[in-house]
């Protein structure tokens, strides 16, 4: 008899991923369609049942081959019914995006917060393979957390667990966050933050720096400078690491995780963002919790996130 495959998505502002997955967790077909936030992204679940239904015909399979989907969707997601209790950028308030998609497809669905899954995928296939306590922190637009502790995903009270991005790192005259409150991890460690803090480099000093040639300025560029010894970007680097180090050492220092994993288009500053990284957690953590963890790069880049997914719908449906 044929494998059966798992379906991973994972829905993103802009693009939304697919996947069809192996039971051991390979890839075996992903592709990308555009996300359609228009009418308040109401059509979205059926733009996820066309494709995926597209794919099955351009690989001459049927839909039995598929066990059911697992789908991470941005902001809170309740446990209970599937939901998606808000997500800004899609304009879903309350969705019931479980319930629709089993209706688009008659595949049994499974949904969760997108930095929870893409912990979870690096969790099974990535650089947090066989960890039972980690966190993930991905540094994108925002700044998304994921936490694992006993081999479980920390969700919380109302779904609200891991939200690292808003942990204050910016005490007072902080900058104002998408959330509502101020000085928020996110507006110094996000791709946008990081820009900010180039431009505030840039205006306070008049040191030679290659970002000034420059009319837009853009994360990657600012990583690229300082992967190339500029030493202006390597400034807005350090204060980077410096956030993350400190919000990253509290949490652990309540978690006493054995794997911290950064990812997100940030991350790929790589070492040079990861070696102050790896100095200002260790200045910040309590000394048998810095000894204890591994601080890597997230392994999986933008696969984690169907990866996880495919996870999820496999623990449901194997019993593992």
């Amino acid at each position: 008899m044929e494998e059966r495959w798992l379906v991973g998505v994972d829905i993103g502002g802009t693009t939304i991923k697919l996947a069809f997955i192996s039971l051991q967790g390979d890839i075996i077909y992903s592709w990308e369609i555009d996300t359609d936030i228009c009418n308040k992204g109401k059509h979205i679940p059926a733009s996820i049942a066309r494709s995926i239904d597209q794919k099955l015909n351009e690989l001459n399979q049927t839909k039995n081959r598929l066990i059911g989907i697992g789908i991470g969707a941005p902001g809170p997601v309740n446990a209970e019914d599937g939901s998606v209790e808000v997500a800004v950028n899609l304009g879903w308030e309350n969705f019931p995006l479980k319930d629709i998609l089993e209706q688009e497809t008659s595949l049994s669905v499974v949904v969760e917060n997108d930095a929870n899954i893409a912990a979870i995928g690096e969790r099974w296939k990535g650089a947090g393979k066989g960890a039972n306590n980690l966190i993930c922190v991905t540094l994108g637009t925002g700044v998304g957390g994921g936490i694992v502790v006993n081999g479980e995903v920390v969700h919380g009270v109302n779904g609200a667990g891991g939200e690292i991005g808003h942990i204050t790192s910016v005490p007072k005259n902080g900058l104002l966050c998408n959330c509502g409150k101020s000085g928020c991890l996110e507006t110094v460690a996000s791709a946008t933050g990081i820009v900010r803090l180039a431009r505030e480099e840039l205006s306070s000093t008049s040191n030679f720096s290659q970002l000034r040639e420059h009319q837009t300025i853009t994360a990657k560029l600012i990583v690229d400078a300082a992967n190339e010894g500029d030493k202006l970007a390597k400034r807005v680097i350090q204060q980077v690491a410096h956030h993350l180090g400190l919000a990253l050492a509290n949490l652990a220092n309540g978690l006493n995780p054995e794997k911290v994993i950064v990812g997100g288009g940030v991350s790929r500053a790589g070492d040079t963002l990861l070696e102050p990284l790896k100095e200002e957690f260790k200045s910040f953590a309590f000394p048998r919790v810095a000894q204890g963890v591994e601080i890597v790069t997230a392994a999986l880049s933008n696969n984690a996130g169907v990866i996880g997914g495919a996870w999820l719908t496999k623990k449901r449906h194997m019993s593992i």
